[in-house]
C-alpha cells in the first residue's frame, strides 16, 4: 500500500537546491526541441549566454527586462505568503501605469525632485486600489480572489483602452491610441548613458531588500506568516486576520503598480494597451521559482529575464524560435512545483510486516 504523508522537516540546502535543479532540468528538457529543429543544444545555449552577457548592452537589456518582473514577483510573493492569491498583477500594473501618465504628462508641471516621487507614490496607490476591491469581496462575502483578480485584469485593460481613446489620448498622436508622453522631468533617471536600464531597477532592489527584512524580522512579517500558515490559529492567537490581509493586499497591489510606473516613467515614456507582454502573469512564475522569498524573487527575475533576452539572441544567431524561452520558463515552474511537493511530502510504502519509505 502506498500513501503520501507530510515530512517532519526540510533542510535549507534542499529548499535552495530545488529551484537551482529546476533551472538545470528545464534547460535539459529544452534541448529536445532544439535537437528536433536540427540545432546543437550546446551551441544554442552558448548563443543564449552570449545574448545575455556578450556585451554591456546585452546585460543592461537583461536588467531592463528584469525590473518589472521584480516588482510583479514581489507582488505575488508577499500576497501568496498570506495565502491571498493575487492573480491580478497585470491589471494592477496597468493601473499604476495609467496613474503615472495621468500625473506625469502635464497635470503637475513641477520639478523632477517633486514630480518623480509623486508619480511613484500615486502609481503604487493606483495598483493598491486594484487589489483592495477583490480583498474586500473576499473578507466580506467570501468571494474567491483567484476569480475576482483574474477577471478584473480584463476589465482594467478595457478601461485603459477606453481612456487611451478618450481623456488620456495624445492630441499629437494622430488618432493613435496612446497617452500623452510623460514630461522629461517626470522620467526616472537612466543608470547608464545610451542604455535603457533606469533607476527603477534600484528602487526594485531596495524594496526587495526591505520586504525581505520586514518579512523575516518584523512583527508585521510574523503576523503575515502566521496568517499564511493557519489563519484560524492566527485569529485565535489574537491576530486581526482581516487587517493583515488588507495590509498585504495593498502592498502587493502597490508593487504591481510600481511595475507599470517603471515601464512608463522609466522606459517607454507613454502608455499603450500593449505596454506589458504579460509581466503580471510572469511575476507569478517568478514568485514560485523564488519560493516566495523576496530576495529569491530578484534572482528568479534575473534568471527569467536572461532566458527571454538570451532566447532572442539565440533566435537571431541560429534561426531557432524564440518561443523556446517560454518552454524553459514553463518547465522550470513545473519542476519547482514538483520539487516543492517532494520537499513537503514523502511517499511511504507499507507492507504487511511494517512500513518502509
Amino acid at each position: 500500500m502506498i500513501r503520501i504523508e507530510p515530512r517532519e522537516a526540510t533542510s535549507r540546502t534542499f529548499s535552495v537546491g530545488v529551484p537551482v535543479l529546476s533551472a538545470l532540468i528545464s534547460l535539459a528538457f529544452a534541448a529536445i526541441p532544439l535537437l528536433a529543429a536540427g540545432a546543437n543544444p550546446i551551441t544554442a545555449y552558448g548563443e543564449m549566454f552570449k545574448g545575455v552577457f556578450g556585451s554591456v548592452f546585452a546585460v543592461t537589456e537583461m536588467l531592463t527586462r528584469a525590473t518589472p518582473l521584480i516588482f510583479t514577483g514581489l507582488a505575488a510573493a508577499l500576497a501568496f505568503r498570506a495565502k491571498l492569491w493575487n492573480i491580478g498583477g497585470e491589471g494592477q500594473l496597468y493601473l499604476g501605469a495609467m496613474a503615472a501618465v495621468a500625473i506625469g504628462s502635464g497635470l503637475l508641471d513641477i520639478s523632477g525632485i517633486l514630480l518623480i516621487p509623486i508619480i511613484i507614490v500615486l502609481g503604487a496607490a493606483a495598483g493598491a486600489a486594484g487589489m483592495a476591491a477583490p480583498t474586500y469581496l473576499k473578507v466580506r462575502f467570501g468571494a474567491d480572489e483567484v476569480v475576482t483578480t483574474l477577471l478584473l485584469n480584463f476589465i482594467i485593460l478595457i478601461f485603459v483602452q477606453m481612456m487611451l481613446e478618450g481623456p488620456l489620448q495624445d492630441p499629437m498622436g494622430l488618432g493613435w491610441p496612446q497617452s500623452a508622453p510623460v514630461l522629461d522631468q517626470g522620467m526616472l533617471p537612466p543608470l547608464m548613458d545610451r542604455m535603457r536600464v533606469h533607476s527603477g531597477l534600484i528602487l526594485a532592489l531596495v524594496l526587495a531588500g526591505l520586504a525581505q527584512f520586514m518579512l523575516a524580522r518584523s512583527v508585521w512579517g510574523f503576523k503575515l506568516r502566521a496568517v499564511g500558515e493557519n489563519a484560524a490559529a492566527a485569529r485565535h492567537a489574537g491576530i486581526n486576520v482581516n487587517r493583515s490581509l488588507f495590509g498585504v493586499a495593498l502592498i502587493s497591489g502597490g508593487f504591481a503598480g510600481l511595475a507599470g510606473v517603471s515601464e512608463v516613467a522609466g522606459l517607454k515614456g507613454y502608455l499603450t494597451a500593449d505596454l506589458s507582454p504579460g509581466f503580471g502573469y510572469t511575476g507569478i512564475v517568478v514568485a514560485m521559482l523564488a519560493g516566495l522569498s523576496p530576495i529569491g524573487v530578484v534572482i528568479a527575475a534575473l534568471f527569467i529575464a536572461s532566458v527571454f533576452v538570451g532566447a532572442d539572441g539565440m533566435s537571431r544567431a541560429m534561426g531557432v524560435s524564440s518561443f523556446l524561452a517560454d518552454l524553459v520558463v514553463s518547465v522550470s515552474l513545473l519542476c519547482v512545483l514538483v520539487g516543492g511537493f517532494i520537499a513537503k511530502y514523502r511517499i511511504v510504502r507499507s507492507g504487511k510486516a511494517g512500513a518502509t519509505t
